[in-house]
């Protein structure tokens, strides 16, 4: 049987394609379907199958809109009950791929519907097994995002700690753990950069498979240390229960080139935010469109729109750089932002062209705000990463004011103050100044390089505190 594991980075996101004998399934499929179509296509295959781990809460999924393109049968686990057709399946249902077959293992605990899908070959062999967010490599699901009120984070924890011993950890020891997510996802607190891993190597390495920890103990370690998820999780699980938009038509809405005066009169609508994608040196080298937030598409672009554009219907135009126009709108949409109205044809320079303002963000380079800082020079200074970065080493001197909380926090700013900002390379800080600026912060200025480039060259920082042990 063919296993093709399908990363994106962005979402630090793993969905799978199984292939066996002319038939295929897709496990977690993101929003856009021509990526699954294309594979199965390449290997002659109809796509049977839609298997869901659970109800996600970080992306939007696209079971329905590949189902209507397919045919193929949507299958949650049990306690699943969205608002389309699907196969609710029951603990350990077996589905006839090819020449194989998957099984349904109930695994409820980082949600009550979660399940774990195990392959079993030709040979009657367990290669693998897809855990979405039961099992992560070096973590486990963060148990906080299904809380109901008959249902406790210490209820969920418990029965996720049920599903990995009795039905994950019995499994055998070379065993490939496909997960659904790896660093960098806000699904969980200690994910490895690593995309899978043998079950062995993970009671080993994994905290919370240790072989002699009670379940009160599970429960307290899973439980501690949790951050508030993004604001968006709760409306991308509503989503994920529903019928949403087809894809190709909110791409089609997107994509369409907006003139300067279209695009001009949309952006001075109060319901419509401008945001600008382009890399970061065209932002702070050329300038931006007054009011733009800054969201560069080659950074951590899609859970940074979802953590600070609180509506997720907020209406968006956008700078693009030419020939990317389809990937922004594809990965606004990965998240539920489907409201995009289209992108300025031509881009700035047609701005520029126009005659109309250029709004600009300052920058120094880290030496220089190292001098300043030396010589009481600098009047506000700021650390824009999150809590835990911050306290686990900072620039001596520089305050916190993390990104995360900034809709929270910006109005205590002095708008006549000078403010430096940086984060750890230059990506956070930028959409921080960029936020800063449209609310009437008119003194922003970039540390160009962020806290490695101040760190690199000899600014003077706390004594560096292991995250782990705070």
């Amino acid at each position: 049987m063919k296993v093709q594991q399908i990363f994106t980075g962005c979402l630090a996101e793993m969905a799978y394609y199984i292939e066996s004998n002319g038939e295929a399934a897709i496990i977690d499929p993101l929003r856009e379907t021509q990526p699954y179509l294309d594979l199965a296509e390449k290997d002659g295959a109809k796509i049977k199958y839609i298997f869901l781990t659970h109800f996600h809460a970080d992306f939007v999924s696209g079971q329905v809109d590949l189902a209507k393109k397919t045919g193929a049968t949507i299958v949650f686990g049990p306690n699943a009950n969205p608002n389309y057709e699907i196969h609710q399946g029951t603990d350990n249902e077996e589905f006839i791929i090819g020449n194989g077959k998957i099984k349904l293992l109930h695994t409820p605990g980082h949600t009550m519907e979660s399940s774990s899908y195990l392959l079993i070959d030709e040979e009657e062999k367990m290669p693998c097994v897809f855990t979405g967010d039961c099992l992560f490599i070096g973590d486990v699901g963060r148990p906080d995002l299904a809380v109901k009120s008959d249902l406790s984070e210490a209820d969920l924890a418990g029965h996720l700690f049920d599903s990995l011993r009795n039905k994950i950890m019995t499994l055998p020891d070379d065993i490939i753990i496909y997960p659904n997510h790896g660093a960098g996802s806000a699904c969980g607190k200690n994910m490895s950069k690593e995309t899978f891993d043998t079950l062995g190597n993970q009671k080993k390495t994994n905290y919370a498979l240790r072989e002699d920890m009670t379940k009160e103990e599970f429960i307290k370690e899973v439980t501690d240390g949790l951050t508030t998820p993004p604001q968006y999780f709760p409306n991308n699980v509503k989503m994920n229960k529903q019928v949403n938009t087809e894809f190709d038509e909110i791409v089609n809405k997107g994509t369409t080139p907006l003139s300067v005066k279209e695009f001009n009169d949309l952006a001075n609508q109060d319901d419509v935010l401008v945001i600008d994608t382009r890399s970061k040196s065209a932002y702070t080298d050329e300038g931006t469109i007054p009011g733009a937030w800054y969201f560069g598409i080659d950074g951590g672009f899609a859970p940074w729109i979802g953590a600070l554009i609180k509506d997720i219907d907020q209406k968006i135009i956008f700078l693009a750089e030419e020939g990317r126009e389809k990937e922004v709108v594809t990965r606004l949409s990965r998240v539920g932002y489907d409201h995009s109205l289209g992108y300025l044809k031509r881009g700035l320079q047609a701005w520029i062209d126009a005659g109309l303002e250029v709004d600009k963000i300052g920058s120094i380079s880290a030496e220089e705000f190292k001098e300043n800082l030396t010589n009481n020079s600098m009047e506000v200074p700021m650390d824009v990463r999150k809590p835990n970065e911050f306290n686990s080493e900072h620039v001596l001197g520089v305050s916190s004011f993390p990104l995360d909380f900034i809709h929270a926090t910006i109005d205590d700013l002095d708008k006549n103050r000078n403010y430096f900002v940086h984060c750890q390379s230059g990506y956070r800080s930028l959409i921080a100044s960029s936020i800063m600026k449209s609310k009437g912060i008119k003194n922003v200025t970039d540390v160009r390089g962020g806290f490695k480039a101040l760190k690199a060259c000899g600014a003077k920082t706390s004594d560096f505190v292991c995250p782990s042990t705070m």
